[in-house]
């Protein structure tokens, strides 16, 4: 019996709400465990130290003239992310308004805190509504464009382990060097992978069978045509400029937002790209906004670093409600009020409305 889509829709919320806040929750305690063995070793009574009081002094801290550059920065990244979906827009034979295109996005965002992932469709959905395209085409320019940062994200990594491989590697070692897996840790992940690659050669009949692996057939083709899709766009330097652009000013959120606190203010460049590469990889994941995730992963990034895990928690937490609530969560409301005013004289078609509709 198939499950009804609301049902569904309820069941996803739940689970990747769910699974977002037991992380972020888990993440706190472990934080806080350390705070408050760190205040035993001060000697400061137990009744004084509190992880969430840190917190919250060091909100009030924060040189909130950073937080206005960051928010600004992420108004910027996606104006250009707004004027690259209109080239891959244009490649449908058709134009759209850079108002729409942003407002969009912007709601788009809004909607994946509430339910992640659906996002795109609501974007796809508003935009074909007031530019009457298509919505099925529109979301096949979000697939292309989520492609390009893919792609992007998959680059940033590689530079990160090409310029701070070797501080990566030294922390990993260190780590697990004093675990029972000793020094022998490289060698371990090296067999494990290469045994993995001898069982998927030599079970490859059984394996294309498999439910899962038909399914990542078919993203893999969809990936495929989505990079085909790329060669009909005209302009593919500016399409380049425009992305280059929109992944240094998401660095530059991270980056200045070491400059918005004064535990992180002495990190440099290339601390920013590894804390940056690790918060992308939390927000890959498909809780609200990347909750929980983001947080674990920024401060094992920090932690490389020699950042406190009670700095790093704050840290993440400023960063996050900075681009989160300031930037989606503003930004999507002024979205779902300013579209409506500024396409008061469209005249959407009946059937797209219907299957774009919030």
């Amino acid at each position: 019996m198939a499950i009804p889509k609301r049902v569904r829709e309820f069941l996803q919320f739940f689970l990747f709400t769910g699974l977002g806040v037991l992380i972020l929750v888990l993440v706190y305690k472990s934080q806080n465990a350390a705070y408050m063995a760190d205040c035993a070793l001060k000697g400061i009574p137990a009744d004084q130290c509190s992880l969430m009081e840190k917190l919250k002094s060091d909100f009030a801290a924060v040189h909130y003239w950073w937080i206005v550059v960051i928010v600004s920065a992420f108004i910027l990244s996606n104006i250009l992310r707004a004027h690259r979906w209109l080239l891959l827009i244009k490649t449908l034979g058709t134009h759209g308004r850079l108002s729409n295109a942003f407002f969009t996005i912007m709601v788009g965002y809004f909607a994946n805190m509430g339910l992640p992932r659906v996002g795109e469709v609501v974007r796809a959905g508003l935009f074909a509504r007031y530019e009457n395209i298509g919505p099925e085409k529109v979301m096949g320019t979000i697939v292309v464009d989520r492609i390009l940062d893919l792609l992007s994200l998959l680059f940033a990594i590689i530079l990160a382990i090409v310029l701070q491989g070797n501080v990566l590697f030294d922390f990993f070692s260190d780590k697990i060097g004093n675990s029972v897996f000793g020094q022998w840790w490289l060698y371990i992940v090296l067999a494990s992978g290469i045994i993995f690659l001898i069982v998927l050669y030599r079970f490859r009949r059984i394996i294309k069978q498999w439910n899962l692996y038909q399914r990542i057939h078919h993203l893999v083709d969809g990936f495929r045509d989505g990079l085909r899709s790329l060669r009909r766009v005209e302009n593919k330097w500016v399409l380049l400029l425009d992305t280059a652009l929109i992944w240094i000013l998401y660095y530059l959120m991270m980056f200045l937002c070491f400059k918005s606190f004064d535990p992180t203010t002495h990190l440099g460049g290339m601390a920013g790209l590894m804390v940056f590469v690790f918060g992308g990889l939390g927000v890959v994941f498909p809780s609200p906004g990347g909750m929980g995730t983001f947080h674990a992963m920024v401060i094992t990034a920090l932690a490389i670093y020699g950042v406190p895990g009670d700095d790093a928690f704050s840290f993440a937490n400023i960063q996050y409600f900075s681009v989160q609530l300031l930037g989606c969560m503003l930004m999507g409301i002024i979205g779902l009020i300013v579209l409506p005013i500024i396409n008061k004289n469209a005249r959407p078609n009946v059937s797209q409305t219907d299957s774009g509709s919030v």
